[in-house]
């Protein structure tokens, strides 16, 4: 087994002067920094008095659910001799709210559109975004189901 360490820092830049002396008194605003790499400027979600403008941590998790399915996708593609020009994806996720106790995301789908130059058909795309979601770092540590469902054009 190898294991990979991931590091940055989050720093809350939310404090009006007050701290958290009551709940509608601070802001959730918040920077990640990485080592050599641009800072993320966040906040919560705005149903959660976030800043709609902002990253939150809902969009992050989904997107980096996606962007991994992706570049595995691609990556068995390469493998296997396909040839992909053009990848979109508009994945959705949904958070469901348990009151008192939080939430948690219960599903997610991964709609991902794909543009192929050539297949020879013998081997199947759809295949392809499964054996990538069987690798998926993100996909392997969620605890919520992922579908796929993806869309295929071959131009010739």
């Amino acid at each position: 087994m190898k294991l990979h360490q991931y590091t940055l820092k989050i720093e809350w830049t939310g404090n009006n002067g007050n701290g958290t002396e009551k709940y509608d008194s601070y802001r959730r605003d918040y920077t990640i920094k990485f080592e050599n790499k641009a800072p993320v400027y966040a906040s919560a979600d705005s149903i959660f008095r976030g800043d709609p403008s902002k990253l939150n941590p809902e969009e992050m998790l989904l997107s980096a659910l996606s962007s991994c399915h992706m570049l595995w996708f691609l990556h068995e593609c390469a493998d296997h001799g396909i040839n992909v020009v053009e990848y979109i994806d508009s994945p959705e996720a949904y958070l469901e709210i348990i009151p008192g106790k939080g939430g948690k995301f219960n599903s997610a789908n991964l709609n991902p559109e794909v543009v192929i130059l050539s297949n020879d058909n013998s081997i199947n795309i759809d295949d392809l975004h499964e054996l990538a979601s069987q690798k998926c770092f993100i996909a392997n540590s969620c605890n919520f189901p992922i579908k796929i469902n993806s869309k295929h054009q071959i131009k010739l």
